[in-house]
């Protein structure tokens, strides 16, 4: 694991609550549902797995372009993000949000889809774990990965937010249909 310095964070509201936004100086690591105050606890466990000191600094200037760009897709004036991303996983998990990656605005895809995709289709349960281990979400769109069956299933922010997000790019007929 490689030891990073420096870990920024700061928040922003968004229509489905307060976001805040990590990135060690490699680029933005970690997206989550909730203010500093009200996940501070969680967050510095999950810096310290990372190899950070579990300490950062709230630096807007730093972040400014993931707000920015966050801001801009829940404007509807972004469908797709352009930032510098520094994602710890597996290599399994990194295949899997890359792949993610690449559904696009309005689209879904169920597990068994993603799982055929990286060329590993009889891992669907392991799909549904890196996706929910996914440190990016929004930006890495893990809310567009549904049930074979069209269900609405698992989202760390809760599925009241993967409905939203969901509705936000167009797929709410499909969603409703569900």
């Amino acid at each position: 694991m490689n030891q990073r310095s420096a870990c920024f964070v700061d928040e922003m509201t968004s229509p489905i609550g307060p976001l805040t936004i990590v990135a060690s100086e490699q680029g933005v690591c970690h997206l989550h549902f909730g203010t500093i105050e009200s996940i501070h606890s969680t967050l510095r466990a999950k810096l310290l797995k990372l190899g950070m000191s579990g300490e950062w600094q709230q630096c807007s200037e730093t972040l400014s372009s993931a707000i920015e760009q966050l801001s801009e897709y829940f404007s509807g004036k972004r469908q797709a993000f352009d930032l510098p991303l520094d994602l710890c996983g597996t290599q399994f998990q990194k295949r899997v949000w890359k792949e993610l990656s690449v559904i696009e605005f309005g689209q879904t895809r169920s597990y068994k889809e993603i799982a055929e995709a990286i060329g590993a289709p009889k891992a669907v349960r392991a799909i549904g774990g890196a996706n929910n281990r996914n440190p990016v979400p929004i930006i890495v769109p893990c809310h567009r990965v549904i049930g074979s069956n069209g269900s609405m299933v698992g989202y760390g922010g809760g599925l009241d937010k993967k409905e939203m997000l969901l509705i936000h790019e167009g797929s709410r007929e499909e969603v409703l249909a569900l």
